[in-house]
């Protein structure tokens, strides 16, 4: 029975991107019966720069990594954060070994049967990455993804839709995870996407706990997370706390949430983010994976808007569909959903 090798983000020092990584891993091998590992793409400076060149990508994106490493050089927590979160691959997960460009993912590549990217906002156009679409794999080799987002609620520009097109020709199945996204591929394609739950959706709550850390002691806390930095996020925790007599307790991932002035849980790993997340009376938060893990660990949460509506790259479509969803399914039936899609496509069959 051939193997499977997944390629997501795994190194952008984020909770959820670590977490809907380990689920899809997890999942898979459950589902169909087949060992799979996922490709630990590490993409080098000079890989970096041949992509940014090579997708007409903004070279803001450069600005942003800078950032991020300027918040782990200032912060001893955020340094441990960025150990911790390799520490839970080592732990829960198989991956292969660095590859730090195409030809080495090539290398790590060809001993699967099957290449499967997914999820996260791997084909975001903003970033686009022609490695996240498989194009390293080699003849006969089977590709598909699962639960991909493309981030933006609007149409990329035509050159970047055309290289979208011209590198998911040869999937044999595709799943997205937004309903606009799905839309947006048959436009930029021609081709049909099922829509389909994010992989944290494809555990159930005690799978979740089974993996989840100590929850923090003391009185009952209102958890904040933000990924993104906005002076309105805070003036929205005092609010909360004052309204619900809850005290804040900060996740801290910007330069900002650091300076907050409120108590902080960082440095932790994955399994402590989940632990947070359970003992909370309540997450208040801007990011999509926190929204559905607390909606899975059954935490009351409020949602704030990261973008601003009608930005043409706004991120906000992912979570308005999850939360269209939960108006009119619960988060079981989207684990059986996602769980039937990988038993039938990805076919359990004896080699």
């Amino acid at each position: 029975m051939g193997s499977v090798g997944i390629l997501t983000f795994l190194h952008n020092d984020n909770y959820g991107s670590a977490l809907q990584a380990y689920a899809l891993q997890r999942a898979v091998r459950e589902e169909t019966g087949r060992e799979c590992e996922h490709l630990d793409y590490q993409p080098d400076a000079a890989e970096k720069i041949r992509n940014l060149l090579r997708s007409g990508n903004s070279p803001k994106l450069i600005l942003e990594g800078l950032r991020k490493k300027s918040v782990r050089a200032e912060q001893a927590e955020a340094r441990q954060k960025s150990r911790e979160i390799p520490e839970f691959y080592a732990r829960r997960m198989r991956l292969s070994v660095p590859c730090r460009n195409g030809r080495e993912l090539r290398e790590a590549g060809r001993r699967h049967e099957i290449l499967l990217c997914g999820s996260d906002q791997i084909w975001n156009p903003v970033w686009l990455n022609q490695n996240y679409f498989l194009t390293f794999g080699e003849k006969g080799q089977r590709k598909m993804a699962y639960a991909t987002s493309l981030g933006v609620s609007s149409l990329p520009p035509e050159n970047k839709g055309k290289m979208i097109r011209r590198w998911t020709a040869d999937f044999e199945a595709v799943s997205i995870r937004e309903e606009e996204g799905a839309t947006l591929f048959r436009q930029m394609t021609g081709r049909e996407a099922q829509v389909m739950p994010d992989p944290v959706c494809l555990l159930s709550p005690a799978e979740w706990l089974e993996i989840a850390g100590d929850s923090p002691a003391g009185d009952p806390y209102l958890l904040c997370y933000f990924i993104g930095a906005n002076a309105q996020y805070w003036k929205e925790t005092e609010r909360l706390s004052r309204e619900t007599g809850l005290r804040p307790l900060v996740v801290p991932v910007t330069a900002e949430s650091y300076r907050s002035g409120h108590a902080m849980l960082g440095g932790m790993g994955p399994e402590g983010f989940l632990g947070a997340i359970r003992g909370a009376a309540r997450l208040m938060t801007d990011s999509f994976h926190g929204l559905v893990l607390a909606t899975i660990l059954g935490t009351p949460v409020t949602l704030l808007r990261r973008d601003r509506d009608g930005d043409p790259e706004s991120r906000n479509s992912r979570a308005d569909h999850f939360l269209r969803l939960m108006k009119t399914r619960g988060t079981d039936a989207l684990r059986e959903q996602g769980r039937d899609w990988l038993r039938r496509t990805i076919k359990h069959e004896e080699a």
